[in-house]
């Protein structure tokens, strides 16, 4: 058994040699490899104090970011305004640019808010144009539907708004309920493609009794063209002024509910078709 004396001579002696090739520019893994030492925390004593020759280091790859962002910022530009520039984040800026002084303001807190709303007016109006060209490209590419097409979108339209039969309550009627113009559209458009006569149509208007409801019912009634007897008495949801609601204003005119009479079997060709569409989309994977 060896001495702990000697052990302790012998670990000095590789850290002399350890040294020596550190000093010679050997990366860790080949003063390892040429002394025969496993252990990496044992290879970490033995080079200890000894900086990792330059070949080894990794490049720094925001080391150029890091030179460009403090040149502005020397001459008293902010975060907000270097991050813009170089498209980094503002928590990397202030890493970067820390420990010099802090600028003095160029302008009054009155000039900075009304430049920083100025700022969100511009942002907000280029995303409401980047959001209006993408909706208006998409639009665009649908063009005229076919008459499948119609009626496939018809189906999902009705089984995802649709009134649907349940096995313990038989409910064979077609009643859609929506509060968006285009869905009720599109809705009339498909019973006219089925050939469903307009004189089937019930309409009735489901609305917060605290909106304006008369001018909701001319609304849907000139919306859908009928007028009448075509349109049933109103549903009023009674209010509730705990309730906080966003749905208010000259724009909320509630929903349209549409009851097509006489309509069991439309309502089974229906369920049949959306089934189908289920089957076609598992078969299509």
């Amino acid at each position: 058994m060896a001495h702990p004396q000697n052990k302790y001579a012998d670990f000095e002696t590789l850290r002399e040699r350890a040294t020596t090739l550190r000093r010679a520019g050997l990366s860790l893994r080949q003063i390892r490899d040429e002394l025969q030492v496993h252990n990496k925390e044992t290879l970490q004593r033995l080079v200890a104090g000894e900086p990792p020759p330059e070949w080894t280091k990794r490049p720094n790859a925001k080391d150029d970011l890091r030179d460009r962002a403090r040149e502005p910022r020397g001459q008293g530009w902010t975060y907000n305004e270097i991050q813009a520039e170089l498209g980094c984040s503002k928590s990397s800026v202030s890493l970067w640019v820390r420990d010099l002084p802090h600028p003095e303001p160029r302008c009054t807190p009155e000039e900075q808010r009304a430049r920083m709303n100025a700022g969100l007016a511009r942002l907000r109006a280029e995303q409401d144009r980047v959001r209006g060209e993408t909706k208006r490209a998409a639009a665009a590419a649908i063009g005229k539907l076919t008459d499948r097409e119609l009626f496939l979108v018809g189906v999902g339209l009705y089984w995802a708004e649709g009134a649907k039969d349940k096995p313990y309550s038989r409910r064979e009627q077609v009643l859609f309920v929506n509060s968006d113009p285009g869905m009720i559209s599109v809705f009339l458009a498909w019973l006219d493609l089925l050939q469903v006569e307009r004189e089937r149509l019930r309409f009735r208007v489901m609305i917060h009794e605290s909106a304006d409801v008369p001018a909701a019912e001319r609304f849907w009634a000139d919306h859908v063209g009928a007028y009448g007897s075509s349109f049933n008495k109103s549903t009023l949801k009674k209010h509730n002024p705990k309730t906080f609601r966003k749905n208010v204003g000259d724009n909320y005119r509630g929903c349209l509910v549409i009851h097509v009479l006489q309509s069991a079997d439309l309502y089974r060709r229906i369920e049949g078709a959306w089934y189908g569409i289920v089957l076609g989309a598992d078969s299509a994977t």
